[in-house]
């Protein structure tokens, strides 16, 4: 590394997850160099971006000295302290998001009472420490209640459905400080994509509908079938909204319910998310494209489609490890299937991969991508 030298603008990401990985290829055609900050050599990201420094995402010694010699500093996770990010822009660093914004991603709490001091739609929730805390607030609201890690769940872990207070004491069992929301009944849920610049740009990208398995997205359809094109508009001013009020620099997702009489925000991130990976193909500019450019505030490139529709079907890890076996049935059967792997070793129900398949009719291009899908993880056809 002593003899490396950038040639273009840094920028390091904290997290070699697939997300940093999948941003390599834009970054390339851009002239801009990747940093990534990984725990070991065979992470996703570590595999393929040649700046890779070893360190603890916990550490401020370890990030600080990560970030120097970075034009911006964004991440691959939520999970870095809020308190080392805020010590990184004491120093001086751009960090993109900055802590006062990314705490909302952090904290689930902490989101739920800024959306609801600007009037963003959610559902009733509170701050509870016990299930006799539950039971008084479904004695407001009904049971049931949907209690929730106030920080770290994702893809449906620190999630809880509780019907009863002896639900919630089993929920409280997990020694981690949860929150109460009313249950919302939901016809589907939706996500919509935005990003931001430093100087306030902002685009969106349709709205798009994701299709949920034990808590892990499987599909994504876009544009969101079947979607009043008002209540489209509705949901992306809802997803500027709180981009602007939050002050959020590069992307953000925004999961919604769409409960058939209105939206309701579910959660937040704010880095490139599983229900955008479909713009790689399938938008003029693809979401890592785009974090890149608003993290350098450079001006935003265009999320229009290019194609009617567009399906995304997410790989999850089988029995079988070898995968790349498959590729000559899925490359010969439909040679417009994108496939993308994470450079992720197989196991059970672990995000692996994803395909793209493009077109004019829903249906069709719903089940090429998922003969894709199903044939590269079973072998099985569909």
């Amino acid at each position: 590394m002593s003899s490396y030298r950038p040639i273009g603008p840094v920028v390091g990401v904290v997290g070699a997850g697939q997300l940093a990985r999948m941003t390599q290829q834009p970054a390339i055609a851009l002239g801009v160099e990747l940093r990534v900050l990984a725990n070991a050599a065979d992470e996703s990201a570590a595999r393929v971006i040649v700046d890779t420094r070893i360190g603890d995402y916990r550490d401020l010694h370890d990030l600080r000295e990560f970030a120097q010699g970075c034009d911006a500093i964004t991440f691959d996770h939520e999970h870095v302290p809020t308190d080392h990010i805020s010590a990184l822009a004491a120093d001086g660093f751009a960090v993109r998001p900055g802590a006062a914004a990314l705490v909302h991603a952090q904290d689930k709490a902490v989101m739920r009472e800024r959306l609801t001091s600007f009037g963003a739609p959610c559902p009733a929730w509170a701050r509870v420490s016990g299930a006799a805390d539950v039971s008084a607030f479904a004695g407001e609201h009904g049971w049931p209640v949907v209690l929730k890690a106030v920080r770290g769940g994702y893809d449906g872990r620190g999630v809880w459905v509780c019907r009863s207070a002896e639900d919630a004491a089993t929920a409280f069992e997990a020694g981690v400080p949860l929150m109460a929301e009313a249950f919302v009944p939901f016809q589907r849920e939706l996500a919509v994509l935005v990003a931001r610049s430093p100087h306030g740009q902002g685009v969106s990208y349709p709205v798009v509908e994701t299709v949920q398995q034990d808590g892990i997205c499987v599909e994504v359809l876009a544009p969101a079938p079947g979607l009043d094109p008002e209540e489209a508009a509705q949901a992306q001013r809802i997803a500027l909204q709180i981009a602007h009020e939050l002050d959020v620099t590069g992307l953000l997702a925004v999961e919604m319910f769409d409960t058939g009489h209105g939206l309701v925000v579910n959660e937040l991130a704010m880095r490139p998310h599983n229900s955008g990976h479909w713009t790689i193909e399938g938008a003029r500019t693809s979401q890592f494209e785009q974090h890149l450019r608003a993290v350098l505030d450079l001006p935003l490139g265009s999320p229009a489609m290019t194609a009617p529709v567009v399906v995304m079907a997410n790989l999850l890890g089988g029995d079988d490890p070898d995968l790349f076996k498959r590729y000559e049935h899925v490359m010969a059967h439909d040679p417009g299937i994108k496939i993308h792997f994470y450079g992720k070793q197989v196991r059970p129900g672990r995000k692996i991969g994803h395909v793209t398949a493009l077109g004019d009719d829903l249906e069709s291009v719903r089940a090429r991508a998922r003969h894709a899908a199903v044939y590269l993880t079973t072998g099985e056809y569909t």
